[in-house]
């Protein structure tokens, strides 16, 4: 190693610890010492520094400790005779860099509070571009893509490109492969992420192109994005050094790009990225570490051209990812699922209230469809004006010998996905109240409606091979032909519900588990029946069956229920047998319908979580969407900071919205007649259904008896209305040993 990359890295590092030292003695001299710092929103203090150290900054004071552990690592200077080529110093100043970052952002925070747009989208055009640390809600929702592999790793990006077209072709190639990009820091008065702006592409949370910062410094959210990921999925305990950062080099795949004269703090933050095995490609000419040791292979590269810096970047960080070769004029992939169509940039639309637009898949006998037809019954994009809509249905057909008419909603519901990956084109809602948004962009790249249907039976075939072997698309674009597909297919829909509604888990002798999140909570086994979905939401008993069908070593695995043990609880002999082989003995048991008794594990991808309220003899849920405090006294991110690794924690349980109307929810202990209170954007969310369950239990009004952040946010505040509406919990058994 040479001795100019040990003296760049070193001398960033006390140049960084040194200025970061000036900005806490200011600080200090402003605020009292008890003054609270930390970013907005998140569980876990300063990350990085929470969870390599173990210690809790929630003050100004207790920074003193951290800079003490920053000036007490940092390495002798490079001597200028005998220099020894040891890696072991540059990662020590590394190291001492980062934790100083992270404490000059929590200082940013405190003396500039409104600098970050705390948002998951930026705004640009009124100077709102940069994000800051994510929230804990964007990260556990984000973190999900980390856990079901549609998001393999993330780059972060520092500096900018020579033009603004250099940027948005290597954004465009990560995004390609489903690839997060963070950016921060800037180099001769722009940065990568003004230079998207000007291009004309989205940056956001929802675009997967995220503007942390302007400075150096800001790249420690991305670290910190890690590391959460490793506290809050996989079970790692602050304090963890070794395990924390083998955690992040194994399993979160990230890597920085360098666009730009890469100077002395530059240098050491990307010896600090190091300790994380987070190699550093750069497009200057800068000294190199190509020995493998920390990282998988070289650590920095230098000269790499713009053209091959992606592909490189990937075969570097050993990241395995698949590009979906789709003949179709726009880029496609799962990056593009968050991108916005609005006004300024529409040239056309279909549903959304203006028209109507349906969808609907069907199975077909083999010899009726022909594979790979699609059809067009109607006008196509070329056949309208700007700013013209179409009323629009998507009628899929589709035959296999192993395709159950089960699947057909499995499937019709990836339609709302696979066309948001089209770049330039929005999709939301489902069903008959689908609405489909074109941007002008795709429109000038050659877009057209049929290729919605060239991307539904590439996909189809390509996700969904292992039952489909022929699948037909017509698109209809004329009222007279989408106004009969809508009345059939709202016929299919309600046969559909019934079905899936009359369904208990007595009918069935199969359960299915998910074990999608164990790469991030090792000991999180989530058992699916017909009367318990997947507590992310997203999994039901009918979508594990389709997955198991498709991918027979998957993560949906047939699950034996076996003897019954308990039948108000929930337990099962051969669900416990499952359970205590797949967590690998960490777990040996729970129950469905308790969160008093044995609750099931919990993982951070939970959308809502409930808790016990003694006080009220009932119980309070909270959804991931709503941010504030409630009244078992902690947040949703608190609650899923402490019981989203992976535990059965009795009081309190993960569950997915659905799950709350379905007629085993918390039945051990008392069922849906014991919920008190919930978020009130959560009770107008599932309203109708909450009228219907109360209505079946003889509580027609329950929905108004539950109280609401408008009521209260204790205990004590939400008592007095639950005595006055007579709501049913305060007349049951008591909550614990009732």
């Amino acid at each position: 190693m040479s001795k100019l990359v040990a003296f760049a890295a070193i001398q960033g590092g006390y140049n960084i610890v040194s200025k970061v030292e000036g900005d806490y003695k200011k600080a200090l001299e402003t605020f009292n010492a008890d003054t609270q710092v930390g970013f907005p929103n998140t569980a876990y203090y300063l990350p990085v520094i929470y969870s390599l150290l173990g210690i809790k900054v929630e003050t100004l004071e207790d920074i003193q400790q951290v800079l003490d552990f920053c000036r007490k690592i940092l390495p002798p200077h490079v001597k200028s005779r005998n220099h020894l080529p040891y890696l072991g110093p540059l990662l020590d100043a590394g190291m001492a860099s980062l934790l100083a970052f992270e404490i000059k952002e929590a200082l940013r925070y405190l003396n500039d509070p409104d600098f970050y747009h705390v948002s998951e989208e930026c705004d640009p055009d009124n100077g709102k571009l940069w994000l800051g640390a994510a929230e804990d809600t964007v990260f556990r929702k984000r973190g999900v893509e980390f856990v079901d592999g549609s998001a393999p790793g993330f780059a972060a990006i520092v500096g900018a490109c020579p033009s603004p077209e250099i940027a948005k072709e290597i954004i465009e190639e990560y995004q390609k492969r489903s690839i997060y990009v963070f950016l921060a820091a800037g180099h001769n008065g722009t940065s990568v992420a003004e230079q998207l702006v000007e291009a004309g592409v989205q940056v956001g949370w929802n675009t997967k192109i995220v503007p942390f910062g302007p400075d150096i410094s800001s790249a420690i959210f991305a670290l910190g994005f890690a590391n959460r990921a490793a506290m809050a999925f996989g079970g790692v305990q602050p304090g963890d050094y070794k395990k924390m950062l083998l955690y992040n080099k194994n399993r979160i795949f990230a890597f920085v790009n360098a666009f730009g004269d890469v100077g002395t703090e530059w240098g050491a933050a990307a010896a600090g990225c190091v300790n994380w095995g987070f190699p550093t490609l750069a497009d200057t000419d800068i000294p190199e570490i190509l020995p493998t040791g920390v990282c998988t292979y070289e650590h920095v590269i230098a000269n790499v051209p713009h053209e091959d810096i992606v592909q490189k970047s990937v075969e570097t960080r050993g990241l395995k990812v698949t590009v979906s070769d789709i003949e179709i004029p726009c880029n496609f992939g799962p990056a593009y699922e968050g991108e916005r169509v609005r006004g300024a940039d529409l040239f056309t639309q279909m549903g959304g209230g203006k028209t109507q637009a349906t969808e609907l898949v069907k199975m077909a006998e083999m010899n009726d469809i022909e594979d790979g037809k699609v059809d067009v019954v109607g006008p196509d994009i070329g056949d309208v004006k700007e700013g013209d809509t179409l009323p629009l249905g998507i009628y899929v057909q589709v035959a296999g010998r192993e395709m159950q008419t089960d699947f057909e909603p499995i499937l019709e519901r990836q339609i709302h996905h696979l066309v948001n990956y089209i770049q330039g084109v929005m999709h939301m809602g489902q069903r008959d109240i689908a609405w489909i948004r074109v941007s002008k962009a795709a429109v000038e790249k050659g877009f057209t409606i049929k290729d919605i249907g060239v991307v539904l039976h590439a996909k189809f075939h390509q996700d969904f091979g292992a039952i489909l072997d022929k699948v037909q698309v017509t698109l209809y674009t004329k009222s007279e032909d989408v106004d009969p597909l809508t009345e059939r297919a709202r016929g299919e829909y309600r046969t559909r519900d019934e079905r899936v509604d009359k369904m208990t888990d007595e009918d069935v002798e199969i359960f299915y588990s998910c074990t999608l999140c164990q790469s991030f909570a090792p000991s999180h086994v989530c058992a699916v029946s017909p009367e318990r979905t997947g507590l992310c939401g997203a999994y039901n008993w009918m979508d594990c069956r389709a997955s198991y069908q498709i991918n027979p070593t998957g993560p949906n695995q047939p699950i034996e229920k076996g003897e019954v043990l308990d039948a108000k609880l929930g337990m099962f002999k051969g669900v416990n047998d499952f359970v205590n082989k797949a967590s690998r003995g960490a777990i040996t048991q729970y129950n469905f319908y308790s969160m008093v008794n044995e609750p099931m594990t919990t993982c951070g991808c939970c959308e809502c979580i409930a808790a016990m309220l003694p006080s009220c003899n009932g119980v309070m849920t909270v959804n991931r969407e709503y941010t504030g405090e409630t009244p078992c006294g902690m947040k949703f991110t608190t609650l899923a900071g402490v019981m989203g690794g992976g535990a059965s924690s009795p009081g309190f349980v993960g569950h997915s919205k659905y799950n709350i109307t379905q007629r085993k929810f918390i039945m051990g202990d008392g069922g849906l007649l014991r919920m008190v209170w919930m978020p009130k954007v959560l009770k107008d969310e599932i309203r109708e259904r909450l009228i219907a369950r109360g209505e079946e239990l003889g509580h027609p009004d329950l929905v108004d008896k539950i109280a609401d952040e408008t009521v209260g946010l204790t205990e004590e505040e939400i008592l007095p209305f639950l005595e006055e509406k007579g709501h049913p919990a305060l007349s049951m058994p008591p909550l614990i040993g009732g």
